[in-house]
């Protein structure tokens, strides 16, 4: 109920965010384009970096309600809703029926995990089948086998929603908990033989039969797209620019803000009794090492990008659900989640009060992959007018200041239900409030209003070329219902696919595009890059007319208006 009421009413406002959520929303339009349930696509070239689910989904909803963006968004809520779900589960069958209220929440409030509760992308659905493949694995021992396929299967669906190395985590960290309480064996016991025949088959059909029918795919899919990218070797590179290992623990912390803190104290807790050798303890020793390991991971691994943290966040909140359920040093705790209250309350009052220049280029370049991409490509970002980002900021301050009022009056007390219910109130108020400032920042940079210009201005006979990676520009066609050409996109998501024959015509070099400028056909040009970076800087002034610009892009045409 309480993801429904926060996260419903923000499906509508904003636009397709570009980059992030248009391409996906296109590549789920080109499924019934297309009529290719199989192999997708995106600008009409075969598109090869995160399996189907989403984009089925998307399809199917399509088909009964129209491309839209509320209709596209379902899926990502549906996702929080499921994720909850399996973390309140496990919580009340581990701990108590109020525990795992307490967790859900807590995974719910994770500002982290509830921005890409209505942003068009695969991330809420990869970790909800996360969190049911651990909740019913680790619930298998205790209740039914069967509940171990299922959660098999759950895993599985992981592998199709986003990455099959998704499926591999969760195993690992189960089996090893068990082994390290001398309770792995039976393997079949809470690995049966027809869970792991279900995960391989839901998990794996796809990737074979997509193989077959577009060969190297799977080396480009596990070894170029998973392996070499973590070690930035990849033969197809993208433009994204990786986190730093403290960047990506300062983000992914503050993504799980302020579970974080008392989950930390439970896994300190388990270490310092040795809690690994005890068979009642094996499912937290399963979190702990899931939510330490996908830290660890990332940490070390020389690429990784913001939001690579989520699939831990349902760990860290069951295990913070545990520290409030039997913690110890209860108003120590409280006036560290004060201390950490007031930090936030005040900062965001003096940033409110401020130009907020350190603000945007501190918090949206750690946090934002597009913004990095921009300041490494030297572009200028496309953001919020300040004045609209206040707001938020103002009411994060109010939120949070009133609840260090409450900690304070909690901690007076040694009230830990009191200082609970104080944190869940003031996050449960500001999650609107991160919801809103996501909507701006897709408002600010969405390809929509230049797509309604091209759709406005351009004729049947008239060609579109967009110059960039077409991801950066994602909902163009979704929005325009016109197919451009790739004017220097070919290190992008489709790189893999252009080399494939029938996507000869779609990419072009600078010299066709000055070929074409020069002929009587009218040509636009819509480009994510300033003046002096883009093809236009090499054309004659004289024949070069801006039209538009807006979103961090510009509209030129070789005809005046």
């Amino acid at each position: 109920m309480a993801a429904l009421a926060l996260l419903l009413p923000g499906l509508a406002p904003a636009p397709f965010d570009d980059p992030g959520e248009g391409m996906h929303a296109e590549i789920a339009r080109e499924i019934l384009l297309e009529g290719d349930w199989i192999t997708l696509h995106l600008n009409g070239v075969r598109y090869f970096d995160k399996p189907p689910l989403l984009y089925w989904l998307g399809a199917l909803s399509m088909m009964a309600w129209g491309p839209t963006e509320p209709v596209l968004r379902l899926w990502p809520v549906l996702g929080v809703l499921a994720a909850v779900a399996g973390t309140a589960l496990l919580g009340a069958r581990l701990l108590s029926p109020w525990a795992g209220v307490v967790a859900g929440l807590a995974l719910l409030t994770s500002a982290g995990f509830f921005a890409y509760g209505h942003y068009l992308r695969p991330e809420t659905l990869f970790v909800a089948a996360i969190q049911w493949g651990f909740a019913l694995l680790l619930l298998a021992r205790a209740e039914s086998g069967r509940l171990a396929t299922l959660g098999c299967a759950a895993l599985g669906i992981a592998a199709l929603v986003k990455d099959p190395l998704g499926a591999l985590g969760p195993l690992a960290a189960v089996a090893l908990s068990l082994a390290l309480a001398g309770r792995l064996r039976p393997v079949s016991r809470w690995l049966p033989a027809g869970g792991l025949g279900l995960l391989i088959a839901v998990g794996g059909a796809w990737y074979v039969l997509v193989e077959l029918l577009n060969p190297g795919f799977l080396w480009y899919t596990l070894v170029d797209n998973h392996l070499l990218n973590v070690v930035q070797a990849r033969h197809f590179p993208d433009e994204d620019v990786p986190l730093t290992g403290p960047e990506f623990l300062a983000v992914a912390g503050l993504g799980a803000f302020p579970w974080v803190l008392p989950a930390a104290l439970t896994v300190a807790g388990l270490i310092m009794r040795r809690a690994w050798r005890e068979p009642r303890e094996a499912p937290w020793v399963a979190l702990s090492l899931w939510a330490a390991g996908v830290f660890s991971l990332f940490v070390l691994a020389p690429f990784k990008l913001p939001h690579y943290g989520l699939p831990a966040y349902p760990a860290l909140a069951l295990l913070a659900a545990r520290w409030w359920e039997e913690g110890r040093a209860v108003r120590s705790v409280m006036v560290l989640h004060l201390v950490a209250f007031s930090a936030v309350a005040l900062g965001a009052g003096w940033v409110y009060w401020g130009d907020g220049q350190g603000f945007m280029g501190w918090v949206l370049g750690a946090t934002d992959v597009y913004t990095r991409k921009e300041a490494a490509l030297g572009q200028v970002a496309s953001f919020p007018v300040w004045e609209d980002l206040r707001s938020p900021l103002g009411g994060t301050a109010l939120a949070f200041g009133a609840g260090s009022l409450g900690l304070l009056l909690a901690i007076a007390r040694g009230a830990r239900t009191l200082g609970l219910l104080v944190i869940l109130g003031t996050l449960l108020v500001w999650m609107p409030l991160v919801g809103s400032a996501g909507s701006l920042m897709a408002e600010s940079r969405s390809v929509r209003p230049m797509a309604l210009e091209v759709s406005r201005r351009a004729g049947p006979a008239d060609l579109v070329i967009h110059e960039g990676p077409i991801e950066n520009s994602g909902a163009l066609e979704f929005y325009a219902g016109r197919r451009p050409a790739i004017l220097d996109g070919r290190v992008s998501v489709l790189g893999f696919g252009a080399t494939f024959p029938e996507a000869r015509d779609t990419f072009w070099d600078r010299a066709q595009l000055m070929e074409a400028w020069k002929r009587p056909r009218r040509v636009f040009l819509l480009t994510i890059r300033g003046p002096d970076r883009s093809a236009v800087s090499e054309l004659p002034r004289g024949e070069v007319h801006l039209l538009a610009t807006g979103g961090g892009r510009w509209l030129y045409s070789n005809r005046p208006q």
